[in-house]
Formats: structure tokens, C-alpha cells, sequence
């Protein structure tokens, strides 16, 4: 099997495949604070779930995004850590994130994360969110070698090439990306990355400003002491 199709021929669904509506919350447009959907109960976490904070924090936040998504990564450099300094770590948020694949290269991003240690997984997602110019070749065109570039973002967490070719190809996680991304789309609708789910209910497609959503946790948080 080529590099190419150690890429290529991941059994991942890529599940939107246009993605117009997914860019256009940059900046105030977008996220309103009202929800998307009525609010209802916490959604079920399993132990494949990769979270964050004290899971009986009154306010669930589930974000449904991409290692490929440009939206996701300046959300995660530009209000994550203040939402995570001031909502997941005072026990107010139990964060939970679950990859909704948009092309191939996000499968392979998240079976590389899922080889690494169980405590190096937000660290590696992180790292591939801010080293996107490095790698992602759907937002990035000059980029010529996705599988090679992958392989430098697996050396920087410490894996092998040949480590990086095992994850890569390994099918153990495929069926259940493939799942959690239909099941989210069929209950909440999903029309970009990064959609978050606040107790439940469903936030319109798109990365809020940290006061934007400051707003909408302190709402729900209100909403819980009625």
C-alpha cells in the first residue's frame, strides 16, 4: 500500500460534502444565543468519549468538530483555553469533544491520537489544530504530501513513521467515527464544524467568541438553578 493510499483508503465517512455553511461564524455573525434546538438532557458519555472536567458539572458542553476544520482550530487557540480556565477547570463545564469527520485526513488525525497515551490526546490535537498550515492540504493547497507532513506532526508527539503508518491504517476506530458522526448528524442536523451542544441542545454551526459563549454557559448555568 502507497503513502498516498494509507490516506486515501481509510474507511472514514466524510460526512458533509459541502461545507459553505461551516466558515461564515468567524467573526459576529453566526453563533446567537439563542439555542438552535429546545433544551433536553445531557447527552450519554461512554468511556470512548474524550473529555475534560468533573463529569457532574451542571453544564455539559460537547463540541462536535475536525482536526482538518480551520473554524475548530481558532477556536481552540482564541477562547478554549479562557473556557477552559474559567468554566472546565471550576467544575461549572464538563467539556467532551467528538470528531465529526469531514475529509479522509481527519480519520487519520484521530487514529493517531487514539495510539498516543490516554493523557497526549487533547495535546496532539491540539498540536495539529495549531500546526495546520504544516499539514492540511484541504485548507492549505501548497501542502504536497499529506502523509509525509502527518508523519513529522506524529514525531513531534514522540511516534515513529512506521508508528504513524500502523495507526493510520488501523480500522479499530473507523466504525465508530462513522457512527457518532451519523448519529450527531441525524439527532442535532449538523451543518459545519465545530457545532457545540450545550445540555443538549444544539448551537447553530460555528466557533463563538469567548464572551459569545461566556453568555450561553452562564445562561445554562442560570437555567439549571431554576
Amino acid at each position: 500500500m502507497s503513502r498516498k493510499q494509507i490516506i486515501l483508503s481509510l474507511g472514514v465517512l466524510v460526512v458533509l460534502a459541502g461545507l459553505a455553511a461551516a466558515w461564515f461564524s468567524m467573526g459576529s455573525g453566526g453563533m446567537g444565543l439563542a439555542a438552535a434546538s429546545a433544551p433536553g438532557q445531557a447527552l450519554p458519555v461512554t468511556a470512548m468519549d474524550k473529555t475534560m472536567g468533573n463529569p457532574k458539572a451542571p453544564i455539559q458542553l460537547v463540541e462536535y468538530g475536525a482536526p482538518t476544520c480551520s473554524i475548530c482550530a481558532y477556536f481552540n487557540a482564541e477562547s478554549f483555553p479562557r473556557l477552559k480556565r474559567d468554566y472546565i477547570d471550576t467544575g461549572k463545564v464538563f467539556y467532551v469533544f467528538r470528531v465529526f469527520p469531514l475529509r479522509p485526513e481527519d480519520g487519520a488525525v484521530e487514529n493517531m491520537a487514539r495510539c498516543l497515551p490516554e493523557d497526549k490526546y487533547f495535546e496532539f490535537i491540539d498540536l495539529l489544530w495549531r500546526n495546520q498550515p504544516k499539514w492540511d492540504a484541504a485548507e492549505y493547497p501548497g501542502i504536497s504530501d499529506v502523509h509525509a507532513a502527518l508523519v513529522q506532526q506524529g514525531r513531534i508527539a514522540g511516534m515513529t513513521a512506521e508508528q504513524v503508518d500502523q495507526c493510520i491504517a488501523g480500522k479499530a476506530q473507523d466504525e465508530r467515527i462513522n457512527k457518532q458522526a451519523a448519529d450527531a448528524d441525524a439527532r442535532f442536523h449538523i451543518t459545519g464544524t465545530p457545532t457545540f451542544i450545550i445540555n443538549g441542545a444544539a448551537q447553530p454551526a460555528g466557533a463563538p467568541p469567548y464572551e459569545r459563549m461566556a453568555k450561553l454557559l452562564d445562561a445554562a448555568l442560570a437555567a439549571t438553578k431554576k
